[in-house]
């Protein structure tokens, strides 16, 4: 099942040097909504950057077909 998780992470603007706070999507391929998040946070935490998981829905999306 695909779900929706949508992620709030700081990124600095390299003119200003101002902390800016945006949120992005992603489609997780995962078992539960708690596997989602738990995939999101070991992807993040790789990456070393601020960021926390504002919310995990289930997807629509039955699948996803490659070329």
């Amino acid at each position: 099942m695909y779900y929706v998780t949508r992620v709030q992470v700081q990124h600095t603007d390299p003119n200003s040097g101002r902390v800016k706070k945006i949120t992005e999507q992603y489609l997780v391929d995962a078992l539960s909504v708690t596997d989602a998040e738990a995939i999101v946070n070991a992807e993040f935490d790789n990456q070393n950057m601020d960021f926390e998981v504002k919310s995990v829905t289930a997807s629509r999306i039955i699948s996803v077909l490659e070329a």
